[in-house]
């Protein structure tokens, strides 16, 4: 079942309930209206004398307070609930005269507040068939003997019978055009949903851009389009990012193919050269065992940093031990100036600094940036290192005054297998990886990693990694 038709048939029996109360709620009140009015009547004609004319009585030939055509029947009974007196038929109906048709003893009298009165009031039928009922009031006389007038209800049973079948019509009529108007109020209310289930099969067909307007509106549609623009915000965040991820894992695997095959074909060339009848020849078996050992070792080299960065990436935990970042920063620059003393270091620190972390790992940090230097900068840049403290935060900045990059350069150089030099070639360095091993090792630590740099005014990389508290370093196994 639709929800449309759910809404439509909740209001219509909402609708019907409330009109059916209505209805009984008038009729009840038109009834005893009514009767209280028949019975006001009945007591007033009570207290009339038997021989005299009484209300609405037909002049000098009435019989009695309710002679014929005065609408009232008038009885008087002894104290042994004899008749002593009953008008001949005073109800006339259809050409019909009847009497109501009483009871042989009528008893139950209450008292009426009129000192020693009592009556009851009581509902009987006619005595012919096919005349409404009689309103009979029994009172008390002072004898023993009882008074009973009695009225038709034909007046008052037909004005009952019109109001029922008015009120028939009306509710009908009420019941369809609450059909109609809850129809239209549904379609309109139902409107935004319908634009809902438009924008999803729009979303499903594709098109993750569009959203579900009028969630600005303080309603409950309105409530619900906020909350589903904000989910396909998220998924088309999602989408994008999974999009991102597997650009980068193919670029990644082309570029590791891309690095791998060349040594691959180096090394394969050798073979060839060797089979070839260069290990006859000692030159050229020297010749290719160099190159062999080098190809091969590039591949070596190669394959380590890809299993450095799988394991970071797996979040695999590194060592944490207390580490004195002076004493690694300094080695690393020695290492580097016995490696290449064409790009001039200095170490630049004004007290002890230390972290929690794996020294091998933080060492690469270092021997990286710094071959960074060397493999982008001419020979003749200088490089300081610097180790500070901030707060709760160490600082290792590696600084040159080589030629810089640009900001698009700046922006991917963390990108793993990215060189600045569009024709990849090795002259100007390795594989690509080693700023990225940085970004991974430091991330490992809990720190970041931040390059200022712009053309001409070289490149500033800056770490920041948690220092040391005192527990953690008494404490080698604290994580």
């Amino acid at each position: 079942m639709s929800l449309r038709l759910r809404l439509l048939l909740a209001a219509g029996v909402i609708a019907l309930v409330a009109l059916v109360a209505a209805d009984l709620a008038t009729y009840s009140a038109l009834h005893s209206f009514l009767f209280n009015r028949i019975d006001q009547q009945l007591q007033d004609a009570s207290h009339i004398p038997a021989r005299g004319p009484i209300p609405g009585g037909g002049g000098p030939e009435d019989h009695g307070p309710g002679g014929p055509g005065a609408g009232f029947y008038t009885q008087l009974r002894d104290s042994t609930g004899d008749v002593t007196f009953s008008d001949g038929g005073v109800y006339t109906s259809g050409g019909h005269t009847a009497v109501p048709k009483l009871p042989t003893r009528i008893t139950g009298l209450h008292s009426s507040g009129r000192g020693d009165e009592q009556v009851r009031y009581l509902t009987v039928p006619a005595s012919t068939s096919g005349v409404s009922n009689f309103r009979v009031r029994v009172s008390s006389m002072p004898d023993g003997g009882q008074r009973i007038v009695a009225l038709g209800l034909g007046d008052v049973t037909g004005t009952l019978h019109r109001l029922f079948f008015i009120e028939l019509a009306v509710t009908g009529a009420a019941l369809v055009a609450a059909g109609v108007l809850g129809w239209w109020l549904v379609y309109v209310g139902l409107r935004p949903l319908r634009t809902i289930e438009d924008t999803a099969e729009a979303i499903a067909a594709g098109d993750l851009d569009r959203r579900v307007p009028g969630d600005t509106a303080r309603t409950e549609v309105g409530r619900l389009a906020r909350v589903l623009n904000t989910m396909l915000t998220r998924i088309q965040d999602a989408f994008a990012q999974r999009d991102a991820t597997e650009a980068r894992l193919r670029r990644f695997v082309a570029d590791a193919s891309h690095e791998l095959r060349t040594p691959v074909a180096a090394v394969s060339a050798y073979a060839e050269l060797f089979e070839r009848g260069a290990k006859e020849r000692p030159e050229d078996l020297a010749r290719v065992m160099a190159g062999i050992r080098t190809e091969t070792g590039r591949m070596g080299h190669l394959v380590d940093d890809l299993l450095l960065l799988a394991r970071l990436d797996q979040g695999r935990p590194l060592e944490r031990e207390p580490v004195e970042l002076v004493a690694v920063a300094a080695q690393a620059v020695d290492a580097a100036q016995a490696v290449g003393d064409e790009w001039p270091v200095r170490l630049v620190a004004g007290e002890p600094v230390e972290v929690v972390g794996d020294e091998s790992r933080l060492r690469q940090v270092v021997d990286n940036l710094l071959a960074n230097v060397r493999a982008h900068t001419p020979p003749g840049t200088d490089t300081v290192v610097r180790i500070g403290r901030d707060g709760e935060r160490a600082s290792l900045t590696v600084t040159d005054t080589g030629p810089g990059m640009t900001e698009e350069q700046a922006s991917r150089v963390f990108e793993r297998f990215y060189r600045a030099e569009v024709s990849r070639s090795r002259q100007y360095g390795g594989t690509g990886l080693g700023l990225s091993i940085v970004a991974a090792i430091v991330a490992a630590h809990d720190g970041t990693v931040t390059l200022t740099t712009e053309p001409g005014a070289g490149a500033s990389f800056t770490i920041r990694l948690p220092v040391a508290h005192t527990d953690q370093a008494s404490d080698p196994t604290a994580a």
